[in-house]
């Protein structure tokens, strides 16, 4: 606990990505603003000769139309929307910026035992002392299934051979089987309960083999040395210890060993198999404690037991789909190596080869930074090799998603972009160092959640595409006011109404974006990529500059047509208002078409926020008491008809742009 508590403390907390680009974005804005504030300021007061007092509350409007007020709320509000879509997918947000991370996600590194497979084991092979197989029939953990050697019924020999090695398993686990509701249910570690139940097939009783040999002490099971024994006095003074662990460990131990062994542990392993051995050693006096020097030699092999744990169904599609979203996945297990690497070609992994806690223990951090690049199966690990993993990939700048169920695992989850851990068989120190939780401990859950995140980040985008064009086009509409020398076409109260209303109806409602039909078919976003590229500020720029002369182009046209001024910016605030309306529906997809059949999927809530807009413009434009507070007064139906014919305008004029820009960005090598 110790040590797994120092690595915990060395690991750094590491921001997300998310968080890194809001900064930043803050501070773009903020320059960009400061810059803008000081230059109308200079303007007016310089080119215009308008006091320093009035000049000073014209700058304040600019920079109350610049900032987007609501962007911090919509940002809050779309990763509490993919939090609650997650939660729908069994995928438990811990922190509110893991969402968006999990859309930059590009290696997953996954536990083997329950996440990529069922975990459900069943002992299906047994290799006696005489080198002889024995095939183990059944389903689950029920016990229930007849045993065949060479297709026969064993003999009575056989019989006792097997039923010593069962009760070797039955003895040193702490697993049990209960029979509930009609169904065998595991209490324990699954390979544990997998041997209780191999040991009832065979006749043995659970309750009679613990009462002729009740244990009297135990070594459990630790990662680092990948063995159990467990002491036990029988009824004629002596003792007797049994020990199960990995084959290469137990072998090690035990005398009269040929070679010829670890040829049978390969080909069990080579079926897909998880092998364990297992042997036992008497003892003429029971010992005060079992130590690890009683341990070291002098066992009798009993046999070896091969579990078989199939791949979830769902893990394989997953794992496609993944590879098709430019995902790579990392098996991580401690089992043998040749195990899983036949299990992870059974997922559709790359198994040509696999890297085990010796290998790595032999590499430095430049060759393992090289050999992570091209291995995705790893095994006999342990908590630091999983760390150092993490670190491997993590060192060419990649995202890494890591799960895990462990109090071992909690290191290299904390240390990873996203720790996912496991909610049904997790502990809960592995849950507190992760940032999700599966509710049911599925590969196919994660990438669920990946999906989610990514469309998270574009509707993160999506909301910051909408939201800035119109706070920098309310902008230039003022500073094209002071430099032209003319009244305002928006009041400062104004500005307020324009971003309030359409931040909780038009901006809120890009946070319910479903994610668009190719979002996993293309590659994950690199960790260096930022909110605001040069095509966003493009789009920016012209989208901006679009409302900028619309609006003022509608406000000078009122005037013309011989309005006063309060008709005039009514019609002013109507016509932007139109503007962020119908670029909604230009903004719904940041490159695609938004009609015709490559048109994003159905989004109730942008209809109805229109619905929602439609009604406060009216009554802004139309209620008296609107009019007492914002200046408003009515307009007729020739400034309606400018309006909606702008709008549209500038629509075609948005999506004549985004399909040159598709053109050209097919045709770019």
């Amino acid at each position: 606990l110790g040590r797994i508590q120092h690595l915990l403390a060395a690991v750094p907390a590491l921001r997300t990505p998310l968080l890194e680009e809001v900064d930043r974005f803050a501070r773009l804005v903020s320059m960009a603003v400061g810059v803008l504030a000081v230059a109308a300021l200079a303007v007016g007061i310089l080119g215009h000769g308008i006091p320093l007092g009035e000049m000073f509350l014209i700058a304040v409007a600019m920079a109350v139309a610049a900032i987007p007020e609501g962007l911090p709320a919509i940002l809050s509000i779309t990763l509490a929307v993919g939090v609650r879509r997650m939660a729908g997918r069994r995928a438990i947000i811990r922190r509110l910026p893991a969402v968006d991370t999990l859309g930059a996600v590009d290696v997953i590194c996954s536990d083997k035992t329950g996440t990529l497979t069922c975990n459900e084991m069943m002992i299906a092979d047994l290799v006696l002392p005489d080198g002889r197989a024995v095939v183990v029939e059944g389903e689950g953990y029920a016990p229930m299934g007849r045993m065949t050697v060479d297709g026969a019924a064993p003999d009575a020999p056989t019989q006792a051979r097997i039923q010593a090695l069962a009760r070797c398993g039955l003895l040193c686990s702490d697993a049990r089987l209960d029979h509930r509701d009609g169904a065998w249910m595991p209490v324990g570690d699954a390979i544990e309960a997998a041997l209780v139940s191999l040991a009832l097939k065979t006749g043995l009783t659970t309750d009679t083999e613990h009462k002729d040999l009740p244990r009297a002490d135990a070594i459990p099971f630790e990662s680092e040395h990948r063995f159990m024994a467990t002491l036990h006095r029988d009824h004629r003074g002596g003792a007797v210890v049994y020990l199960k662990g990995a084959p290469e460990v137990v072998l090690a131990r035990c005398h009269d060993v040929d070679p010829t062994w670890t040829a049978r542990v390969d080909q069990l392993g080579g079926r897909g198999r998880r092998v364990l051995g297992l042997a036992a050693k008497r003892l003429d006096t029971l010992p005060g404690e079992l130590t690890f020097a009683d341990v070291a030699t002098g066992f009798d092999l009993l046999g070896l037991v091969g579990a078989i744990d199939p791949p979830r169904s769902e893990a394989r599609a997953a794992i496609a789909e993944c590879h098709a979203a430019g995902i790579r996945v990392a098996m991580i297990t401690g089992d043998h190596a040749i195990t899983a690497r036949a299990i992870a070609a059974d997922l559709g992994l790359r198994a040509d080869r696999a890297l085990t806690g010796s290998d790595l223990d032999s590499l430095d951090a430049a060759a393992l930074h090289r050999e992570v690049s091209t291995c995705e199966v790893f095994a006999r690990v342990s908590p630091e090799h999983k760390l150092r993993i993490v670190e491997a990939f993590q060192s060419d700048g990649r995202t890494i998603a890591m799960t895990g169920d462990g109090v071992n695992d909690a290191p290299a989850l904390k240390r990873a972009h996203i720790g996912v851990a496991m909610g049904r068989k997790g502990t809960e120190v592995a849950k507190e160092a992760a940032d999700m939780v599966l509710t049911d401990d599925d590969f196919s859950s994660i990438v669920a959640a990946v999906r989610e995140g990514r469309t998270v980040y574009e509707n993160l985008r999506k909301s910051i595409l909408f939201i800035m064009p119109t706070s920098v086009g309310e902008a230039l509409v003022l500073l094209a006011a002071l430099i032209v020398g003319i009244a305002t076409p928006l009041t400062p109260v104004q500005i307020l109404w324009v971003n309030l209303v359409t931040a909780v109806t038009l901006a809120l409602a890009l946070a319910f974006e479903p994610g668009e039909r190719d979002l996993m078919r293309r590659p994950p976003r690199s960790s260096r990529s930022r909110l605001l590229d040069r095509h966003f500020l493009w789009r920016i720029g012209v989208v901006s500059a679009l409302m900028c002369a619309g609006t003022f182009a509608v406000f000078l046209v009122e005037q013309g047509r011989g309005s006063d001024l309060a008709t005039a910016r009514t019609a002013a605030v109507n016509m932007l208002v139109a503007f962020e309306t119908i670029y909604l529906f230009n903004t719904r997809s940041v490159h695609g078409p938004a009609l015709g059949a490559n048109r994003p999927p159905p989004n109730p809530w942008a209809w109805a926020s229109v619905a929602a807009i439609a009604t406060l413009q009216a009554l802004y434009t139309y209620l008296p008491l609107s009019q007492a507070w914002f200046g408003t007064a009515p307009i007729d139906v020739v400034a309606w008809t400018t309006i909606l014919g702008l709008s549209v305008l500038l629509f075609l004029i948005v999506e004549a742009e985004k399909a040159f820009t598709r053109r050209h960005r097919r045709s770019a090598p």
